[in-house]
């Protein structure tokens, strides 16, 4: 009679509580994971005010492609969390790229920029397309120089962003400007909340869904800071993926590197679809499960990559929608080239 009155209290305190015991995350097992910065620092490229300021104007300037149609912000929407949900970007005349452009959220913090890695920087990338033909398509930088020369409140700007230097409006010191507020595009998420400490900043689900990215072996890929944009790996590790491009050897011409790419970041994947280089998958399920395969030789049931999934939405970020509100920006002067027509 005792023992069913402690059974019978038993079951009633796990019916109060939700009926199952709370879901346990090995703290020691996060160990490869970082909370996010606030600041990617580059000693190069000191992050300050003045240079933010003229990064944040410089990133919405249309006037940066030659038809005065494209801005950084038009393939890297960041009130989209820095994507156009595109499989692959649309540069002047409507022309299509061969990749899929990444967000630039968080990019600060990764091994390198573009899917080859092909930019060491923030800095470097953010030049790369502004002459790039099928993309923004200036004609070289001699060019961008005299369209920004000829805007007076530019002339200031980069004047006051770079006092110490004789010539402050430079090629590289536009990346320098774009690279500095870039440095700052940083999306802390309940992760980061669990990570410093905070169990109650997952939910169960969510801690469950941890739990098995971690035992399947997604943080191979997926770690650090970032939850992966560290490293580089091949796309098809054990099982062949199917693709022409060759990856990180378009870049480096070793032959080791063919279809190697950067692994992505998974912080606010579940904002950023379609995936991968070339934009071939449009779901988030669909990527967990094509990835466990190829990746990992596993195959995973429907419950464990939704399990999965739900975790990933704790990557999901919080915007500081005053940072990247859009400036008004420096009005032509009288001898601005007004672009291609």
């Amino acid at each position: 009679m005792i023992r069913k009155i402690l059974f019978l209290a038993a079951l009633s305190l796990l019916g109060a509580s939700g009926s199952h015991a709370e879901t346990v995350v090995n703290r020691a097992a996060l160990g490869m994971f970082q909370p996010l910065i606030e600041v990617a620092d580059n000693p190069e490229n000191p992050v300050t005010d003045e240079a933010v300021n003229l990064g944040r104007m410089l990133y919405y300037e249309t006037r940066l492609s030659e038809d005065r149609s494209l801005s950084c912000n038009t393939c890297h929407d960041l009130a989209s969390y820095g994507d156009d949900g595109l499989k692959t970007s649309k540069g002047i005349d409507d022309q299509v790229g061969g990749r899929s452009a990444p967000t630039v959220y968080n990019a600060a913090i990764h091994i390198s920029q573009f899917w080859d890695g092909r930019a060491k920087d923030v800095e470097e990338q953010a030049i790369g397309p502004v002459t790039n033909p099928i993309e923004m398509g200036m004609p070289d930088p001699a060019y961008v120089l005299k369209v920004l020369k000829s805007i007076p409140g530019y002339v200031e700007a980069f004047q006051t962003a770079f006092p110490d230097e004789e010539e402050p409006l430079t090629f590289v010191n536009v990346g320098k400007a774009i690279g500095a507020f870039e440095r700052k595009l940083m999306t802390p998420a309940p992760f980061d909340d669990f990570l410093k400490g905070d169990d109650a900043a997952l939910t169960d689900a969510e801690k469950h869904g941890l739990n098995l990215f971690i035992t399947t072996g997604c943080t191979v890929c997926h770690n650090g800071m970032g939850v992966g944009g560290h490293l580089y790996q091949k796309l098809g590790l054990v099982k062949e993926w199917p693709t022409e491009d060759l990856g990180r050897y378009e870049a480096t011409g070793v032959e080791t590197d063919k279809y190697f790419f950067k692994v992505p970041s998974l912080r606010n994947i579940t904002e950023t679809a379609p995936y991968l280089h070339d934009g071939s998958v449009e779901t988030l399920p669909d990527i967990v499960s094509k990835m466990a395969e190829h990746q990992l030789g596993r195959i995973l049931s429907d419950e464990d990559v939704d399990a999965i999934v739900t975790f990933l939405g704790a990557l999901k970020g919080r915007v500081d929608e005053e940072y990247i509100r859009e400036p008004e920006l420096p009005a032509d002067g009288p001898d601005t080239p007004k672009g291609k027509s």
